[in-house]
C-alpha cells in the first residue's frame, strides 16, 4: 500500500513561510506540518527559502520608516550597519604610575578623602625622591604637548600624526 500524495493547501504555505521567517528549523517545521521533511522540501521550497527573506525585508522596512520619522536610536543602527559609519575610537594616554604608594602607611581620614574624591594629606616625600619620580612624567608631558600644539588654533593634533 503507497503513501497518498501531499496536496499542498494555502494555510499550511502561510505556515512554513511564517515558520521559516521566524528561524524554525526544517526538521521542526516538518513534525508540525505532519510531513516528511522530504516533502516539506519538495512542495514547500520556496517557502521555506524565502521566509526569512520577506522578515528581514519587513523589519528593515519598520526601522526604515522609524528612522525616517526621527526614531534616532534607528537612525544611529542604519548608519552603523547600512551606511559604514563608526564611531570615533577614544584614545586613553596612560602616562605610568607617578611612583608608588603603600595606601597602609595612609590614616583613615586621608582614604576617606580618596574615596570621597578630595585631595588627601599624603606622606610627606624628600624634595629629592619627588623629584626624582616627577621629572621623567613632567618631561613626557611637556614633549608630547611640544610635539602635538598647534599655537593659535586652540586644539590638539594626534601625536601620532
Amino acid at each position: 500500500m503507497g503513501h497518498r500524495a501531499h496536496a499542498p493547501d494555502p494555510g499550511l504555505r502561510r505556515q512554513v513561510e511564517a515558520m521559516a521567517a521566524y528561524g524554525i528549523p526544517e526538521p521542526d517545521i516538518s513534525r508540525v506540518a505532519g510531513i516528511d521533511p522530504k516533502t516539506l522540501r519538495k512542495h514547500y521550497r520556496d517557502e521555506l527559502d524565502l521566509g526569512a527573506t520577506k522578515a528581514n525585508a519587513q523589519v528593515a522596512g519598520f526601522l526604515f520608516n522609524s528612522a525616517r520619522n526621527g526614531n534616532v536610536s534607528a537612525q544611529i543602527f542604519w548608519l552603523k550597519t547600512r551606511a559604514s559609519w563608526k564611531e570615533a575610537p577614544s584614545e586613553h594616554r596612560h602616562m605610568g604610575a607617578i611612583g608608588t604608594l603603600d595606601v597602609r602607611e595612609l590614616s583613615d581620614e586621608a582614604l576617606e578623602k580618596i574615596v570621597s574624591g578630595a585631595a588627601p594629606n599624603l606622606p610627606p616625600r624628600p624634595k629629592a625622591q619627588r623629584r626624582a619620580i616627577l621629572a621623567p612624567v613632567l618631561r613626557t608631558v611637556v614633549d608630547t604637548a611640544a610635539k602635538t600644539d598647534r599655537p593659535g588654533t586652540g586644539t590638539i593634533d594626534d601625536a601620532d600624526g
